[in-house]
């Protein structure tokens, strides 16, 4: 058993100063009563919260999920766990779908090691994606979809693909969307023209996320002067939809971040780092040279750009950032919610995301600056401590 005490626990009903009990890497108890113990650790007044889930990450450390290199793989994701990650989704894009069972076996390779955050599945962010809105994703691995294409490959990969991001105005995405559904995987509507009476199609069929908002996705346009809706009004409009909302500080400014947080609530919103990998490497002017050439990208203003600096080429964040981005507009208990709670929840990620009695052991115990002090992570002896 192991003993967590002096903490300002975050709870589903609020910040509590309790004792965090821990038997066989499950939460077994909260409470202020004196229970046995045969392990301790002292909070000294700093928060204990839920391990942090980021739903959408591309790597780190200078290693990219796409690549099939086990190793690699290891490294970025023990990055972010360093950074309060107990779970994430590896994300996959600007590959061919051939591609994509061998890296599927190279991350479950990487996640069956000792040291790392839980990987349920990952996130394959296309091909399936509109070339118009393809942001930092190479337009020449983008297709609309083919079931004879995606059917065998799915299958292949059982249920390791937990979500796909795809465009709705594809030739072929109803099949796609229905087969995804009927699979168990999370469908969001991403990189994507489609408007709202689009969107509304499909969340008549069940659609309940888009992929980072903002990014990458048609918003207001005019006809004629008649103005139609796009895929950024139709996030506000359904008022059950999901929304990944990358809160560097920089894709979306802190008024913007305001905004979707007044309409959509701490309910419907997951935190997401959207990380490259780029992300966690020490930046010194001669590496900043090293990464802009061997990358393909412009790293400056704390942020990765595409040659052009006319989009962003992905997030160097990290998830504590995103806590402290977002601290100041939703308070921290929301803060952690939409970090832990919520992504748990839109994924059907069981027993992840909460303390709770009968909730996994992933903790993440930080100082009052959300400076990380202490990680512990569920694993197949019970819990691992991290300083």
């Amino acid at each position: 058993m192991l003993k967590i005490k002096n903490g300002r626990v975050i709870t589903p009903s609020g910040i509590r100063a309790v004792n965090v009990y821990v038997e066989k890497g499950v939460i077994s108890a909260l409470t202020n009563e004196d229970l046995p113990f045969a392990e301790e650790i002292d909070a000294n007044g700093s928060y204990v919260s839920p391990g942090f889930i980021d739903t959408h990450v591309h790597g780190g450390m200078g290693f990219d999920f796409n690549e099939a290199d086990e190793s690699g793989i290891f490294k970025a994701a023990n990055a972010h766990l360093k950074h309060g990650t107990t779970a994430l989704l590896p994300t996959v894009c600007s590959r061919p779908m051939s591609a994509i069972p061998d890296i599927v076996v190279a991350i479950k390779r990487a996640a069956a090691r000792d040291m790392m955050p839980h990987i349920p599945g990952l996130h394959l962010e296309g091909p399936y994606l509109n070339a118009s809105q393809s942001g930092g994703i190479n337009p020449k691995y983008l297709t609309a979809p083919k079931k004879e294409e995606y059917v065998p490959i799915f299958e292949k990969c059982g249920d390791f693909i937990k979500k796909v991001t795809f465009a709705p105005e594809l030739d072929g995405a109803n099949e796609l969307f229905l087969f995804l559904k009927e699979s168990g995987i999370v469908a969001s509507a991403g990189h994507t023209d489609a408007t709202i009476d689009e969107i509304a199609r499909f969340r008549d069929m069940g659609l309940d996320m888009v992929t980072h908002l903002y990014s990458s996705m048609a918003s207001i346009t005019r006809n004629q002067g008649y103005r139609m809706l796009g895929t950024v009004e139709a996030a506000y409009y359904f008022e059950n939809i999901y929304t990944e909302v990358i809160a560097d500080g920089i894709h979306l400014p802190p008024r913007l971040l305001e905004l979707i947080y007044r309409f959509k609530g701490a309910d419907k919103i997951c935190l997401i780092t959207d990380a490259i990998r780029a992300a966690l490497l020490e930046v010194t002017e001669k590496s900043k040279t090293d990464i802009e050439q061997e990358f393909g990208m412009i790293i400056e203003d704390g942020i990765a750009k595409m040659p052009h600096r006319q989009c962003f080429a992905g997030s160097l964040a990290t998830a504590d950032r995103l806590i402290k981005t977002m601290r100041p507009i939703a308070g921290l208990e929301n803060s952690v919610k939409m970090l832990t709670e919520i992504p748990a929840i839109s994924h059907s990620l069981k027993g992840k995301g909460r303390l709770s009695e009968g909730y996994d052991a992933d903790i993440v115990i930080f100082d009052e600056d959300i400076s990380i002090e202490k990680i512990i992570i569920k694993n197949n002896n019970g819990v691992k401590i991290y300083n």
